[in-house]
């Protein structure tokens, strides 16, 4: 069972604990709760440094020095300023390109040595070109560009300053053109991915906030499709997904992951004798529904219009249950308890946009198993939300998200924001380029080289019978530890700097702790132990 909260207007949904009656629903069923990967995170957002701008890009909101919020010794400094970019790829040789949807192009950012970045145009005449990624196969690199109505490639050239010849492989895709939707068309940016098997994944949104007709359209929108690498082959893959912006595939298993701009205005779905039942409420709209990072399986539906995930549960973002969505299921016609549940909520509104997976790049060590997302940040929460970008630490064993960090924050100032983070790309020295399109510039995250000192794994044991405990809490870090990974000699694993495990049979085991410092770097310590 879990509690869900009543409004009954009071001042906040905080305040709802002291003065509400609560009702108490049936849980869903244990067996579809995923509890939050348990993996140590690295170094959240702790420090405020002073952003470092060349004096030749000190306009406006540069004109007074800005600050934002970093892991310890770490810096960010203005790469470049692009009037409102949003999504990035850093090229095979070093260069960076970014996407402009308002002016149809794509742009070329090239470091200068002793000088600014020069920033020239590298595709143009395009329709609000939004997403961009590398594909190699076989011999042959690929610039794959998603528009609005369609989605082309180019051959990669490292010679050459522009894009070249362009290949439209998938042509007419729904947009603000489209003669059905008479231009309106709320969300026709498109997003795309490619996987490990040449497999090309892409982002049909929603045209609105909440409604019907996307899911009776043809293609379905508020939906995935996948096509061969060529475009050809195109068939639905997943549905119920009302704005998936990010798209990548996780390294370690080759399946999609979005992150989606859930719905806003949600109308109190229960109807539970608070008066409350099919009105916007504001301090509901503010919680609900999260926004989603997830693992998107072909033939899935997530949900929307119909269901909306409910972050009160006992599972909090973890695997949430659904709720039936008032404006458009309130008899519960459409069965939410056969939706595929979200992997990860994401707090209501904060819009997420980039999702760059850190696993292969030469971002520093520590962060590197893990997700960076950027939140673009809200438009209608009474407190806004968002405007940064946060990592999600990855288990490599479950290839599960653990709970989120900060990694840059400080674009928002009590309720006064100066910048809206869009997406992120990691270069070849290890820093991390974030796109911001409200201020118009291209920052630059990096860490200072370390100093500090390798860790020292060591640990002891107790076994009470083939139960054994091992302890790794002697590890030594002239900063800290971070993270506890042990093998037992048997291929089982588990992290932790405390942790028990059951043996199945008595004899000697070669048992492993690596241990993992807020630098990166690493340590081994190897025992054999015998169990009784």
């Amino acid at each position: 069972m879990y509690a869900r909260i009543a409004v009954q207007g009071c001042g906040t949904l905080l305040v709802l604990l002291a003065c509400s009656e609560t009702t108490v629903r049936p849980a869903p069923e244990a067996a579809q709760l995923t509890p939050s990967a348990a993996v140590a995170a690295p170094p959240p957002a702790s420090v405020s440094v002073t952003v470092q701008v060349p004096a030749s890009m000190r306009t406006s909101p540069f004109n007074v020095t800005r600050t934002l919020t970093v892991p310890p010794t770490f810096s960010i400094a203005v790469y470049t300023r692009v009037s409102q970019p949003r999504f990035l790829a850093t090229t095979p040789n070093g260069n960076l390109l970014v996407s402009q949807p308002s002016t149809g192009k794509i742009l070329l950012v090239r470091p200068v040595a002793g000088g600014n970045p020069a920033v020239s145009d590298f595709a143009v005449g395009l329709r609000r070109p939004h997403d961009i990624v590398f594909h190699t196969i076989g011999t042959t690199t690929y610039i794959y560009v998603a528009e609005t109505n369609r989605v082309s490639r180019y051959i990669f050239n490292p010679a050459s300053l522009t894009a070249g010849a362009r290949q439209d492989i998938i042509t007419g895709l729904p947009d603000a053109s489209s003669p059905e939707l008479n231009g309106a068309y709320g969300h026709e940016l498109k997003n795309l991915a490619l996987d490990a098997s040449h497999a090309l994944y892409v982002s049909i949104a929603s045209t609105c906030n909440a409604c019907t007709s996307d899911t009776q359209s043809n293609p379905v929108r508020g939906a995935i499709y996948k096509y061969n690498a060529d475009g050809t082959g195109g068939r639905l893959f997943a549905r119920g997904l009302r704005n998936a912006e990010g798209l990548a595939i996780d390294p370690g298993t080759n399946e999609l992951w979005v992150v989606v701009n859930n719905r806003d205005n949600i109308a109190y779905p229960f109807n539970d004798g608070s008066g409350n039942y099919g009105k916007v409420i504001q301090s509901y709209v503010d919680n609900h529904p999260p926004e989603e990072f997830t693992r998107v399986r072909d033939g899935g539906d997530y949900g929307w219009p119909f269901c909306n995930p409910n972050p009160d549960s006992p599972s909090g973002y973890d695997s949430m249950p659904f709720d039936l969505d008032y404006q458009f299921n309130a008899a519960g016609t459409v069965n939410c308890a056969a939706m595929d549940r979200i992997t990860k909520g994401i707090q209501a509104h904060s819009a997420p946009l980039g999702l760059t997976f850190l696993h292969g790049t030469t971002f520093p060590s520590a962060y590197r198993s893990g997700a960076v997302i950027g939140l673009h940040g809200s438009w209608n929460r009474s407190v806004k939300t968002g405007y940064k970008v946060v990592h999600f630490p990855w288990d490599d064993v479950t290839h599960q998200p653990g709970n989120q960090i900060d990694l840059v924050s400080g674009w928002l100032s009590g309720n006064t924001n100066w910048g809206r983070p869009v997406d992120m790309a990691v270069d070849a020295q290890g820093g991390l380029f974030i796109s911001d399109d409200q201020s118009g510039t291209i920052f630059r995250l990096s860490q200072a080289p370390t100093t500090d000192k390798p860790p020292v794994a060591r640990f002891t044991h107790s076994c009470t019978g083939r139960t054994c405990r091992f302890d790794g809490r002697t590890s030594t870090d002239d900063v800290g530890i971070t993270k506890y990974a042990w093998n037992f000699g048997n291929n089982a694993v588990k992290q932790g700097s405390v942790v028990t495990y059951t043996y199945s049979a008595s004899r000697s085991y070669k048992v492993s702790l690596k241990v993992t410092d807020t630098a990166g770097q690493v340590h081994t310590r190897v025992k054999n132990i015998t169990v009784p």
